[in-house]
């Protein structure tokens, strides 16, 4: 399931993931993230859940086409991608390829959500 977060920073998208993402999960989302995608400045704030499984059938096919569709399409625009998760693989799987990935990716646990859309939007505090 992918859901969109509320109370997000000006000009940050949340969404988080969660269960086993299906192939019909990720095209009910697309006009959904057509529309989170549109603006000059992407940066989004990602919470893959503990109960997140992974990839159902059609999951990953439809996760890259829509991944790799957004990236092609606005791969200038993509500023920040904070991606929160206490799923280790997952913090693997990032580091492997954030080559990948334009613009600043930075990883944070579940507990560490408000300073993940302080990172994105930006506004984080600065250090003394």
């Amino acid at each position: 399931m992918i859901d969109v977060l509320q109370n997000m920073p000006e000009g940050v998208t949340g969404i988080r993931v969660s269960g086993r993402l299906c192939g019909d999960d990720l095209r009910e989302f697309k006009p959904a993230m057509d529309s989170l995608v549109k603006d000059d400045e992407i940066r989004i704030v990602e919470v893959i859940a503990s109960d997140y499984e992974g990839f159902g059938p059609g999951g990953l096919a439809e996760d890259l086409k829509l991944g790799l569709g957004a990236l092609f399409k606005h791969h200038s625009a993509f500023k920040r991608i904070a991606v929160v998760t206490d799923k280790e693989w997952a913090v693997h799987m990032l580091h492997a390829l954030a080559w990948m990935v334009p613009g600043e990716l930075e990883l944070f646990g579940l507990d560490e959500l408000e300073q993940a859309k302080q990172w994105a939007a930006g506004t984080e505090p600065t250090s003394s």
